[in-house]
């Protein structure tokens, strides 16, 4: 390997460092992968850094700069614009080199003790000064070199356009039918709620609050009641409304927060779900097989036993009877009959064809086109933009796919490895009947019946974030910075939960019983051990400065085009139901 780090070894100037053989060394060295004019340019910039910050640094340390400046094959002194200083750390700066792949950073870094510096290698952001305090290692420098940071950002690539599963032209008529199904209340058992009521256009394609209010509750978003008299619900559903952005690419192939809902090749239907044998086949996707279950749910949008049939249905556990009639439903309005036929010509030439597997395909069609978020400033950046995003969301990308840890579940383009996780994520809510106390919810363990899947939930993808608050499977924490605290030290956060963060209706003899799903103070000190004892995250120390740039990146994954998507509503639907909740 070509030596890079010149050995000072006084006043005299530079001399040819003299470095093991990686090859003898017990803990090698990684590749050293820097251009030849590259390496002198960043070295005067960490230099120039460490004069601007304040440090005292001889003049032994400027000849070293210049020096190295002066041999740089065909490049101007002085010449280092492409390389933007990310913090200046214990044993070196780290730079991102802008003329190269988005995301490529180096650091140049500085040891007082070479064979130390070899013997004792720890992987990059681990790497602290050998022997000597940044004042001694500036003051007194001896070795430095320049080293290619890899991090789970090497493999990020832009979206394409081939990861989407439906063409907004060519199957425009379909997108079309899908909207206003997703809108209109003719869905439900009591026809007083629709899909839209949870996850509407004006807020965020989700509702804004912790868990939702289901069947029977009024209004929208964080304005909507717990209802009255007897439309007052029984139960708050048990999860937090997820978003819907990008959840019509060809990668999220399975659904829910426990991932009940899942694509697989050797059932009948193409998918796992909780319906077993009795999901028909014909679904064009995980979103559209997920889209046939919120209107079997006695608190989403079936209603209660008792109160319409599509309910009793429901609660007898009779899913295709609820499919047929709300198809039924659909084939009584001459209006849906056009859109149908419009958009499945090949399959519906009379009322009688339609079925409720159309409705979801063209629901998730609609999703899938409407809520496609591929434009927001990370998105740019991956495709080549590099001033799309700003230093410090750089920065924060880094970290998050480097010291942070965050990739390690939320991977990717999209930020997510679509696996399970635990960490010990407070319990809020009526929980899913699981536990001794019957509020608990086991999460992931509920579909696979294996217990080391308790508490284990899907990760999120996390475009559009910053607007799709509160977070976590419950929505237990408000803000985003208080989830990304979270994350940082998860059983500290667990432990010291504040449930007034908690965004939503409240009514005092229902929320006693329900908002720690448990009725006593032992009860929940028990949940609240095994939740801890199940978490997966080791703590992370990362400083203010280093918090507030992880924050930016997540903002940076915002698309301008989300700030306003009140087109997405529909001004009425072909039901003639009301549009207000």
């Amino acid at each position: 390997m070509e030596c890079m780090t010149p050995n000072l070894k006084g006043a005299d100037g530079l001399q040819d460092c003299d470095s093991p053989n990686p090859a003898d060394s017990p803990s090698p060295l990684p590749a050293l992968t820097v251009s030849e004019n590259a390496l002198p340019i960043m070295i005067t910039n960490a230099l120039t850094i460490i004069l601007m910050r304040g440090r005292h640094v001889p003049l032994i340390t400027v000849a070293l700069a210049l020096s190295l400046s002066a041999v740089a094959s065909g490049q101007e002194q002085g010449q280092g614009d492409g390389f933007a200083i990310h913090g200046l750390g214990d044993a070196g700066i780290e730079f991102h080199d802008a003329g190269a792949r988005p995301g490529q950073s180096y650091r140049v870094e500085w040891s007082a003790d070479l064979n130390a510096w070899w013997r004792s290698w720890e992987p990059l952001d681990d790497v602290r000064s050998r022997g000597a305090d940044l004042a001694t290692a500036v003051a007194l420098p001896r070795y430095f070199r320049v080293v290619k940071v890899e991090s789970a950002f090497s493999s990020v690539a832009a979206l394409k356009e081939e990861d989407f599963l439906t063409d907004a032209q060519t199957e425009a008529a379909k997108v079309t039918l899908g909207r206003h199904l997703f809108y209109d209340k003719v869905l439900s058992g009591n026809r007083n709620i629709s899909c839209a009521t949870c996850h509407h256009s004006l807020t965020g394609t989700g509702d804004g609050l912790s868990l939702p209010v289901g069947e029977g509750g009024r209004g929208l978003g964080v304005t909507r009641d717990l209802g009255e008299g007897d439309t007052f619900i029984h139960e708050r559903v048990p999860r937090n409304a997820p978003a819907v952005f990008n959840l019509g690419m060809a990668q999220f192939t399975t659904m829910f927060h426990d991932g009940r809902v899942s694509a697989d090749a050797d059932q009948p239907s193409g998918f796992a779900t909780p319906a077993g044998d009795q999901l028909p086949t014909g679904l064009d996707s995980a979103l559209a097989a997920q889209a046939m279950f919120p209107v079997t749910s006695a608190t989403e949008m079936a209603g209660q036993q008792g109160e319409n049939k599509v309910a009793d249905a429901a609660a007898a556990g009779n899913l295709p009877q609820v499919w047929e009639m709300l198809a039924e439903r659909l084939r009584t309005i001459p209006a849906y009959f056009v859109a149908f036929r419009a958009a499945f010509p090949d399959q519906v030439n009379q009322a009688s064809d339609i079925t409720f597997v159309h409705a979801a395909n063209a629901m998730a069609a609609f999703e899938g086109v409407a809520w496609r978020t591929d434009n927001s400033p990370f998105d740019r950046f991956l495709r080549g933009e590099q001033g799309a995003m700003s230093t410090s969301a750089r920065h924060g990308m880094e970290l998050f796919y480097g010291k942070a840890g965050c990739a390690e579940c939320h991977s990717g383009a999209l930020q997510t490895d679509l696996q399970f996780h635990a960490i010990a994520m407070p319990q809020i809510g009526p929980g899913k009947g699981h536990g001794p106390s019957g509020h608990e919810d086991f999460g992931r363990e509920a579909v696979t019946g294996n217990p080391a899947d308790r508490f284990k939930f899907r990760t999120p993808p996390l475009r559009n974030i910053a607007l799709t608050g509160p977070y976590g499977h419950d929505g237990a924490y408000r803000t985003l910075r208080a989830v990304v605290e979270h994350h940082l030290d998860p059983v500290a956060s667990l432990n010291n939960y504040d449930p007034s963060q908690l965004q939503m209706p409240h009514d005092d003899a229902f929320d006693d019983e329900f908002v720690f799903n448990t009725r006593t103070a032992s009860d929940k000190d028990n949940l609240w051990q095994a939740i801890a004892d199940a978490n997966e995250l080791a703590p992370i120390d990362l400083t203010e400065t280093e918090l507030t740039a992880v924050l930016d990146f997540l903002n940076a994954l915002t698309d301008p085009a989300v700030f306003d998507i009140r087109q997405d509503v529909p001004l009425s639907v072909p039901s003639l139901l009301p549009m207000f909740e």
